[in-house]
């Protein structure tokens, strides 16, 4: 049986080959001549100056644009302050003077421009990624895809049709000890999964709010129809603009802020492209501020083959915002044992003993402890550039010089996730007991397509 050290030196090589973001395959003359030489430049777009744009996106792009030669040339924000912020800040940071535009319509006007990078409110990701698309424009989309099915469906069939690299902002999936879970976990070693339990816990009264910003921002300060894109028309709400993870149908807060992160390490370990169904119930249990988004949320996934019930674990996912405790985990079970993703131990916590095991003519299972190399996923608002984000983004790039659609996270893997997180913003609006219709590509809620 292959020892640890032999299985530890056969993922590595594989995760550095996945690191590199080169295509590794033989390429055909057609994609040969698309992929962009050594010496060419790639001119990146910036599609909203936002919180995580600056404190990260923009940090871990600087850390590889000269090695790489990339540079930023131009910002579209639908808000004035927000383009001029940001066009000082880049200058600051990084020397570049960014040209400046109202919109997209502008920016993708421009003929200097070859990726975007995607970084605005939650339920525009999936549409301002499909305007990239037809623009022909590579993109790095900040999770989550999509608040819902139309959205998402559109945005996958226009990168479908143009080809472009994408790379979905789920960073886990660029980190050391990931795709060391994933790996160790699709070699059979940890056995059948039996269950999976996932928090996201902060004690934050002001997550999310900007109440300073809000009381200063001004209707005629930015463009509030175009920010509506193809949602109820509505009057003016400097809050739906400024917070809007607070507020269905502009975010679905808690499942699209943070079970898209952890609902996706599910779908990557094991395969499975979105759970046979999902309850979920919460509330708004403390900050009532006139949020619509709970700030208490708990959903049971039910994952296993589509075809075969018998078969399956359950991912319990639970999050709040009125005590910390318990923090931010992700824990995976099988009958030997524990892998956790927190401590990033593998460890025979709770696996079959000999006494148990005997009781019932059965050899005891347990876990082989060792360790997966130490990186952690940063959960705080502010991530600072953190390591995950920056090697995300590296991927990308290296990816877009190669022409390489296989990026860690590609938009397939955003469809995915956009499905199990609408699944669970669906269950808890509804009540109701929710599954997927994958001829139908729509959320079911009873025998209803569940769309606002």
């Amino acid at each position: 049986m292959e020892n640890r050290r032999e299985f530890l030196k056969k993922m590595s090589t594989g995760t550095a080959a996945m690191f590199l973001g080169g295509n590794g395959m033989g390429l055909s003359a057609k994609s040969y001549r698309q992929v962009m030489g050594a010496n060419d430049r790639i001119r990146v777009g910036i599609v909203g100056f936002s919180d995580r744009f600056r404190s990260s996106l923009l940090p871990g792009f600087i850390n590889h644009a000269q090695t790489l030669n990339f540079e930023m040339v131009a910002l579209s924000d639908l808000w004035n302050r927000r383009r001029e912020e940001g066009k000082a800040y880049i200058r600051e940071k990084a020397g570049w003077d960014l040209a400046l535009c109202r919109n997209n319509d502008e920016l993708y006007e421009r003929k200097d421009i070859d990726a975007v990078i995607i970084s605005t409110a939650d339920f525009q990701h999936a549409l301002h990624l499909a305007e990239a698309a037809k623009a022909g424009k590579h993109a790095y989309c900040e999770k989550p895809f999509a608040e819902t099915m139309d959205d998402a469906n559109g945005a996958l069939k226009a990168c479908h049709a143009a080809k472009i690299v994408v790379q979905i902002g789920s960073q886990r999936r660029s980190g050391a000890n990931y795709h060391a879970a994933h790996d160790y976990i699709q070699s059979g070693k940890f056995g059948d999964i039996v269950i999976a339990e996932m928090t996201w816990n902060v004690n934050q009264p002001g997550r999310w709010r900007r109440p300073d910003l809000c009381a200063s921002i001004r209707e005629s300060d930015v463009d509030w129809k175009r920010f509506l894109m193809n949602r109820p028309t509505a009057s003016w709400d400097p809050r739906k603009y400024l917070e809007y993870r607070l507020f269905w149908p502009y975010s679905s807060g808690i499942p699209g802020q943070w079970m898209c992160h952890q609902i996706d390490t599910v779908h990557w370990f094991t395969g499975l492209p979105y759970p046979r169904s999902v309850v979920s119930n919460g509330g708004i249990y403390l900050w009532k501020d006139g949020r619509s988004n709970a700030d208490t949320l708990t959903s049971v996934f039910d994952y296993g083959p589509l075809n075969d019930p018998s078969k399956g674990f359950q991912v319990i996912y639970s999050s709040r915002f009125t005590n910390s405790a318990g923090g931010t985990k992700e824990l995976y079970y099988s009958n030997g044992g524990m892998l956790n993703l927190d401590t990033n131990e593998i460890t025979s916590q709770g696996g079959l003993r000999e006494g148990e095991a005997a009781a019932m003519q059965l050899k005891a299972n347990l876990l082989e402890t060792y360790s997966l190399p130490k990186q952690t996923a940063a959960s705080d608002a502010d991530t600072g550039g953190d390591p995950l984000t920056s090697a995300h983004i590296k991927n990308w790039m290296e990816c877009v010089k190669a022409n390489n659609i296989k990026t860690n996270c590609p938009v397939e893997a955003g469809h995915s996730h956009a499905i199990a997180c609408a699944m669970a913003n669906a269950a808890y609006r509804t009540g109701l007991r929710v599954t997927y219709d994958p001829k139908k590509q729509q959320i079911m809620a009873g025998d209803k397509v569940f769309k606002y």
